[in-house]
């Protein structure tokens, strides 16, 4: 399994950094809508999930497991699947439910190979995620970005919109209207 060194910047301003990441010479890799299914396992185990996801190009189907809510507290399998409909459809049919289904806007970057993915999600600020090979990584990141560190956090999704008050888990269908 592999770890996941990650942080999030809470309510950013997209277009400053945008411009930041450009001025930087960072790559610009897209913009993408994301469609997700979440699954829990089986038997449910708090920090334990599984995500399939697909931005219209690629499609995975990861295994999710934070055992700290730290940088690298996250631990996640992840293999590619040729077909997102089909993939949910076969996880339904062996008992794995989906719990909702979510959709989410990226854009995404690359900066000294560090994965800069400013995401929007309905009902909640823009934030961005940065992610590397290594702790080092993203905090050098976080630094040449010049990112406010009083708005970093490494908590999950569902835990960002508890944040600001909304269970993820009461809502079966995410989507911008």
């Amino acid at each position: 399994m592999n770890t996941e060194y990650e942080i999030r910047v809470l309510e950013i301003d997209k277009e400053k950094l945008i411009k930041k990441l450009e001025e930087l010479g960072a790559e610009f890799k897209g913009d993408n809508e994301q469609k997700r299914y979440v699954y829990d396992i089986i038997p449910k185990e708090d920090g334990k999930w599984i995500r399939l996801r697909t931005n219209g190009r690629k499609t995975t189907l990861t295994y999710k497991n934070v055992v700290k809510t730290t940088i690298d507290g996250t631990k996640e399998l992840e293999v590619e699947v040729s077909d997102f409909e089909k993939t949910n459809e076969l996880l339904e049919n062996m008992g794995i439910k989906s719990r909702g289904y979510q959709e989410n806007k990226r854009t995404q970057y690359i900066l000294n190979g560090v994965e800069i993915d400013i995401d929007s999600w309905p009902m909640i600020p823009t934030y961005v995620e940065i992610e590397g090979k290594n702790e080092e990584e993203v905090m050098n990141t976080l630094e040449i970005l010049e990112l406010p560190k009083d708005k970093v956090t490494t908590l999950d999704v569902d835990s960002v919109y508890k944040k600001y008050g909304i269970d993820l888990k009461d809502i079966k269908v995410l989507k911008f209207n």
